[in-house]
């Protein structure tokens, strides 16, 4: 990469300050750029670090002030910085071509320019969208249908009937269309349920290393548009999650959850079933939705109580010892005035 400032202006909207002929060519963190580079800062407190860098260039937000620094000026700088780090770090070229290693079903319909790696298995009646990439290792079950330019990594499992939209990262390991947990209780045994539903996983959903999404024990699980789920999360059967959420690390959503759109579960969060979350809601860290939750709430702590509430709850649990030290010493003291105006009252 080399380019002038005038041109990463343009590429991402911000009003330069500075030398528009200036170049960059690499793109460093701001407390370790030098000459050359290309920084950004989006969190306030890496604001000191512009005044000592060697950096030939900043994207930081409109308010910031460095006489003699070349800053490039925009709303969001992070949003900037990750459109500059796509232009610079393009997604890589594939073949366009099935590798003959890969093991093709019959009736399998191929878009233009796919590209499936060795050891891949495509299930018979499959339709795969132009533009798509499958890795190695990855097992593509029956008639499932998956959309133009999705990138499927090395070893993920795609089970049969399952659809995914286009645009759509799935990482490595991840497992789509599992079997749902439903058993019936048979004495002191269980008698499985037949998960005979699908997945549904619409445009631009992204689903990291090792998650798991479950196929419906009847109907569809779906994600729908924009949603990022991250690595390690479970979604139960049945569930339905909105458009553009956040669901991360280690989540588990249990069965026939809905959860609406925009919505921010955060890592450990975990939700009992058959439960409706609204839109714009945010889950804290390791909380535990019991029951319904309403649009625009921020909720915290197992069971989900409002996060303010939760805050100064959790302030209270250090001074739980010394309370009950001194809530032992009160009754001490009730008992003995008790006894005191007993023995008077005689």
């Amino acid at each position: 990469m080399e380019a002038r400032l005038q041109d990463v202006a343009r590429l991402i909207g911000a009003k330069l300050d500075g030398d528009p002929d200036a170049r960059v060519c690499n793109l460093a963190g701001i407390d370790k750029a030098g000459p050359g580079d290309l920084a950004f800062v989006a969190n306030p407190k890496y604001v000191r670090f512009i005044a000592t860098t060697s950096a030939t260039a900043i994207i930081c937000s409109p308010e910031v002030t460095a006489p003699g620094k070349n800053l490039l000026r925009v709303d969001n700088p992070y949003l900037a910085y990750a459109k500059v780090m796509q232009f610079v770090f393009p997604p890589k070229k594939q073949s366009g071509e099935v590798d003959p290693r890969a093991c093709v079903g019959r009736d399998v319909q191929l878009g233009a320019n796919v590209t499936i790696y060795p050891f891949a298995h495509i299930g018979d009646g499959c339709e795969i969208g132009e533009n798509t990439t499958i890795y190695p290792g990855c097992s593509i079950g029956e008639q499932v249908k998956i959309g133009p330019d999705t990138l499927i990594y090395a070893n993920v499992t795609i089970r049969e009937q399952c659809v995914v939209g286009a645009r759509v990262i799935i990482h490595a390991g991840a497992v789509i269309g599992s079997d749902g947990f439903g058993f019936a209780k048979d004495g002191p045994k269980y008698f499985k349920i037949p998960q005979i539903g699908n997945v549904q996983i619409d445009d631009d959903v992204e689903i990291g290393a090792n998650a798991t999404i479950d196929r419906a024990a009847m109907g569809t699980t779906r994600i729908q548009r924009g949603t990022k789920i991250d690595n390690l999360v479970q979604v139960a059967h049945n569930v339905v999650i909105g458009e553009d959420c956040a669901i991360v690390s280690q989540v588990g959503i249990s069965g026939s959850t809905t959860i609406g759109n925009r919505v921010v579960l955060a890592g450990q969060a975990a939700t009992v079933g058959h439960i409706t979350i609204g839109d714009d809601v945010i889950v804290g860290a390791r909380g535990a939705p019991s029951s319904d939750i309403p649009a625009g709430q921020v909720v915290s702590g197992a069971p989900h109580m409002p996060h303010r509430l939760w805050l100064r709850a959790t302030n209270c649990i250090p001074k739980l010892p010394e309370m009950r030290r001194s809530i032992a010493d009160f009754e001490r003291r009730i008992a003995e005035l008790e006894k005191e105006l007993s023995t008077r009252s005689a």
